[in-house]
């Protein structure tokens, strides 16, 4: 599904246009470029709702929002990344996965 600024505005309700627009020139939320202008998907929908939570129920100043959000991104990157390495091992043959499972508990990272 795709949004206008307009329809993103409405379906955020908490922000004005001109909010959005510094947002948007800001980095921290980036749209597509469509035919009539910025057109946004529903991580982006997510982004604005997560930078108004941030600056408006938050307080979090204008210099800390990209940081946080940087810190956000790198961390939903990693989950990517661990999803893929789990789906990998998880493909593997049954005694592979033990060996796996094995090695990762001797090195303190998982609970027995």
């Amino acid at each position: 599904m795709t949004f206008t600024e307009r329809e993103l505005v409405e379906t955020v309700g908490a922000i004005t246009l001109r909010q959005l627009r510094l947002w948007v020139r800001r980095g921290w939320v980036v749209p597509a470029q469509g035919e009539n202008g910025p057109v946004f998907d529903e991580a982006d929908v997510a982004r604005a709702c997560l930078v108004c939570q941030l600056r408006c129920d938050m307080n979090v100043n204008d210099d800390a929002v990209p940081v946080v959000l940087a810190l956000i991104d790198q961390l939903h990157g990693i989950r990517q990344e661990l999803k893929a390495i789990l789906g990998a091992i998880g493909d593997q043959p049954g005694d592979i996965r033990q060996r796996i499972r094995s090695a990762y508990r001797a090195r303190g990272a998982a609970p027995e």
